[in-house]
């Protein structure tokens, strides 16, 4: 029997083709539309699992033209389900979805996209956020000073990646920090990793520090003080999967990787599914993958960072098949087709099987010092095996390479966000023990490393 067809809009972001074509072809028929060309690892996985490829990646599609072409291509095909894992792609084939009346998330996409919108949506609902300000202008930032509590945030109100955000110390420095923001999201755009359909690229959002502590939930000081809460809403209804924890960021909040399953106790994971529950209900969402991040602050309180209309990124889905056993691009793809996504019956709270993870390689150690080298980019020649503890494997995920062999590694830039990224690791250990372990192993050592493979 013919599976039922399924368009996937591939852009950049979201978790690496390799990983989720095997995954949809076992549910789909799948259908590819390019609006950028993947990477080779990519393009092979297109190759195998993919009934037919259309590339639009040449068009510059935006905006009303961008929904058209989506839809226009999922009607051609016969589609039953057309989904993305790019949020940068998230609105356009939202509201493609729409138009042929297929699931999807709907019109609360935008309230996930916009975080102007998102906060102003939490605030209005008694959702925990932060004081925030929109700005569009030098003067929009010095009121921001006048009405926040400096020193403050100042981000991109559309972006991912921790890309374009700016940490302001001092009044004297609001004319570079709207600059360096301002050319953050210009390298994000040419880099593909900013909003294809919406307006606004540019528009900032300034915000409070959170004052954040993970003291009150849990001690461990290697873990940081804040995380997200993987999930599907389906037909409106929301699903909390589990929780992954988090790397501590780089100054300022440069995100450094992601630990699966979550260490805290399962009393404190219940407090904030309900939190979770109540920020992902309030953006009015019908039918899509979730992430949602907070931070974990004194006495038990937490404050919403965001929550993405999509699956999390990076590895995030092959890190929960391997340590929970859901597999969320499979569920989310039955969920696009009208089907039963087979989600377990409560949020998953226990340590799983293993323990999974991700490292962003970055020119910085663990502390967040600037590596003093720019060791060569040679995945082939990189003992990983040296790093980690016996049991644990160690992998550089293909997907997310962004230098090719021989490339220097790229100064620390905070500003750049994930643009910092030369790849990206996969680590699978025995436990959450040995896994942040090799972590840390792997931060501290890395720039060494690097620079004895080179010179093999």
């Amino acid at each position: 029997m013919r599976k039922a067809p399924l368009l996937l809009v591939y852009a950049r972001g979201g978790p690496p083709l390799a990983d989720v074509l095997p995954r949809l072809a076992a549910v789909a028929e799948t259908h590819l539309l390019k609006l950028a060309s993947p990477p080779p690892a990519g393009a092979t996985a297109v190759a195998r699992h993919c009934a037919s490829v259309t590339d639009a990646s040449a068009e510059g599609l935006g905006g009303p033209a961008l929904i058209e072409r989506i839809a226009g291509a999922a009607a051609g095909l016969g589609a039953r389900g057309v989904l993305t894992f790019s949020e940068f792609a998230l609105i356009a084939t939202a509201l493609a979805a729409e138009r042929l009346g297929l699931p999807g998330p709907g019109r609360g996409v935008t309230r996930a996209r916009s975080k102007r919108l998102m906060r102003r949506t939490w605030a209005s609902s008694g959702v925990p956020v932060p004081r925030f300000q929109a700005v569009d202008s030098l003067e929009d930032l010095d009121l921001a000073w006048e009405r926040l509590s400096p020193p403050i945030l100042l981000k991109t109100a559309w972006g991912a990646g921790s890309i374009g955000q700016v940490l302001i110390h001092r009044r004297e420095d609001i004319p570079a920090a709207f600059h360096r923001a301002r050319a953050a999201a210009a390298r994000a755009r040419s880099a593909q990793l900013a909003e294809l359909y919406a307006g606004g690229a540019d528009e900032l959002i300034a915000e409070d520090i959170i004052p954040a502590s993970r003291s009150s939930w849990h001690e461990d000081a290697q873990y940081a003080d804040y995380l997200s809460v993987e999930g599907l809403v389906v037909n409106g209804t929301y699903h909390p999967v589990c929780i992954t924890e988090r790397l501590p960021t780089l100054h300022p909040f440069v995100e450094r990787g992601n630990l699966a399953p979550s260490v805290l106790p399962e009393p404190l994971q219940r407090e904030i599914e309900e939190v979770s529950a109540r920020a992902v209900n309030a953006l009015g969402l019908s039918t899509c993958g979730t992430r949602t991040e907070l931070k974990l602050l004194p006495d038990r309180h937490v404050c919403l960072l965001e929550t993405a209309a999509s699956l999390g990124g990076h590895l995030l889905t092959r890190q929960v098949a391997a340590i929970h056993g859901v597999d969320l691009v499979a569920a989310l793809a039955k969920a696009a087709l009208g089907l039963d996504p087979g989600l377990p019956p409560r949020m998953i709270t226990g340590p799983g099987g293993r323990a999974a993870g991700s490292i962003n390689m970055i020119a910085a150690d663990s502390r967040g010092v600037p590596w003093t080298s720019a060791p060569a980019f040679d995945p082939e020649r990189l003992d990983l095996g040296a790093l980690v503890s016996p049991g644990t494997r160690a992998e550089i995920v293909p997907d997310f390479t962004a230098l090719g062999r021989g490339e220097r590694m790229l100064p620390f830039d905070p500003p750049s966000g994930a643009l910092n990224r030369a790849g990206v690791l996969y680590l699978e250990a025995g436990d959450a023990k040995t896994l942040v372990h090799d972590a840390y192993t792997i931060l501290d050592r890395l720039e060494s490393a690097m620079s004895t493979a080179a010179l093999r």
